[in-house]
């Protein structure tokens, strides 16, 4: 998948879709799996909270 489907045009400028680490920092987005965000550079992984 290219970069450039991680962001949006919005009001002429270009937003990021998806979170970044927050470790690693800008530019650096985190994957996003089924139960889970992580960072596949530094392995920061954030669980998603499950519904009921």
């Amino acid at each position: 998948m290219g970069r450039h489907k991680y962001f949006e045009v919005k009001d002429g400028r270009a937003e990021p879709t998806r979170d970044y680490c927050p470790k690693c920092g800008e530019g650096i987005f985190l994957a996003e799996h089924k139960d889970r965000h992580s960072c596949g550079k530094c392995g920061y992984t954030e669980f998603k909270k499950s519904k009921g």
